[in-house]
């Protein structure tokens, strides 16, 4: 009886990493889910680019290196972009902002929903883009229709609270007109080509009031629509983590 040779084994080939996804609840009640592609976070983004060349000044007298142009855009890691409760961090300098976030949804749909970048301020003196990506864009689970709110964009109101020993403090207030607007935004997408489903954008912030301490135990950011009444909000703890071994 003959032998056939046997055949060698094919290795198996890795499966593709799984795309970090999002979930939104619109204001009827539909629900879309976006696998995330890219996530962009915009800096130095206000409407008004002398203040924004002053501020650019102050940093660079803390050591926060200047960006090359402004308004400036900081590609970050997919995975980034998150719905969660709870940030882990690895010291006491970390801070969030509070932004709204663009989000290209799978049919194309543009949503607008609230975010708070969270950023290492220790590593930001070494680089910008490095501390944007020491830790996550923490976005709201709910959503509107960028299209549903476009005619009072700029009566959009932007606002933030720390939490420190069980107490709340506001450390950000202000509108949607002191930042650069999502049409802004989606003109710059479309001529980079990254217009596309599972964009998520993140807006750059408003000031920061002035005694309050940022480096907070909890964060809380607040998109609200005064025609409406209604609010988009996210909010997470801020957890250190273990100290390293070795």
């Amino acid at each position: 009886m003959t032998t056939q040779p046997t055949q060698p084994t094919q290795p198996t080939q890795p499966s593709p990493p799984a795309q970090p996804s999002l979930t939104f609840e619109l204001p009827d009640g539909s629900l879309q889910h976006v696998q995330v592609v890219q996530v962009l976070n915009a800096g130095y983004a206000g409407r008004g680019q002398e203040d924004v060349a002053a501020h650019v000044a102050e940093l660079a007298e803390l050591g926060v290196p200047a960006p090359s142009v402004t308004p400036a855009l900081y590609p970050v890691s997919p995975y980034l972009a998150q719905q969660t409760g709870r940030v882990s961090v690895q010291h006491a300098r970390t801070s969030g902002e509070a932004e709204w976030a663009l989000v290209v949804a799978a049919d194309g749909e543009l949503l607008l929903t609230a975010a708070c970048d969270h950023t290492d301020r220790a590593l930001e003196v070494h680089g910008v883009a490095w501390s944007k990506n020491a830790a996550p864009d923490v976005l709201a689970t709910r959503a509107w229709r960028l299209a549903d709110v476009a005619p009072r964009l700029d009566d959009l109101t932007l606002r933030a609270w720390v939490t420190h020993d069980g107490t709340e403090t506001e450390v950000q207030s202000g509108t949607l007109a002191e930042l650069l607007p999502p049409a802004y935004w989606v003109e710059v997408l479309r001529e980079r080509g990254d217009l596309v489903p599972g964009t998520v954008l993140i807006s750059g912030t408003i000031p920061m009031a002035e005694g309050v301490d940022q480096f907070a135990e909890r964060w809380r950011v607040e998109l609200g629509d005064p025609a409406t009444g209604e609010t988009i909000e996210c909010s997470y703890d801020v957890v250190p983590l273990p100290e390293p071994i070795g």
